[in-house]
């Protein structure tokens, strides 16, 4: 247990209890620099038994580098693209520069993101942690926003941790996304 974090401790333990019931969610855990955001984080990577970990951290350097942070969440996943249906796949691999063409639809690629994800979930319940989220290029915060509006039944966990300072750009305004301030 987190020393005086006993309450996000409980948001966070009650989201991963729910995903390993077949349920899914998101959350979204805000704080000022130092305030224990990344903590947060390790601690569900801690708790999080029987469920796959996936991890992406949004990098100051890399904000014009549209899907970047979603390229490092799913780089892992991507030995199951070959099971999306064709245009979510080739939405995909066009985003993640793994074929040519021009750039992909979004809405292809947030339910390419949004299958992907589903298909890990199917085997075993799945939590993705999002630190420093305010950093994430444009494209991987609309598609991981989208993506976080349409879990339903899926086992699947989106946590982002974002600097209070910060606008949570296309985090906000996601449906079943409870705000948690830290500090």
């Amino acid at each position: 247990m987190l020393r005086g974090r006993f309450q996000e401790c409980e948001v966070l333990d009650r989201l991963l209890d729910a995903v390993r019931g077949g349920e899914s969610g998101a959350l979204v855990v805000r704080g000022e620099p130092g305030m224990g955001k990344s903590a947060l984080l390790d601690y569900v990577a801690g708790r999080a038994s029987g469920c796959r970990v996936a991890r992406t951290t949004g990098v100051q350097s890399e904000m014009e580098l549209a899907y970047s942070g979603l390229n490092q969440l799913c780089i892992p996943m991507l030995d199951r693209l070959d099971r999306l249906p064709e245009p979510q796949r080739d939405a995909l691999r066009t985003a993640f520069g793994l074929a040519g063409g021009a750039p992909p639809d979004r809405f292809l690629v947030g339910l390419a993101v949004l299958s992907l994800l589903s298909d890990v979930a199917g085997e075993e319940p799945l939590v993705c942690l999002v630190e420093d989220a305010q950093w994430l290029d444009c494209a991987s915060a609309q598609i991981l926003g989208f993506v976080a509006r349409r879990l339903g039944a899926e086992s699947v966990a989106l946590i982002f941790a974002v600097r209070e300072s910060s606008a949570d750009r296309d985090l906000s305004g996601s449906a079943g996304t409870r705000a948690r301030r830290i500090g």
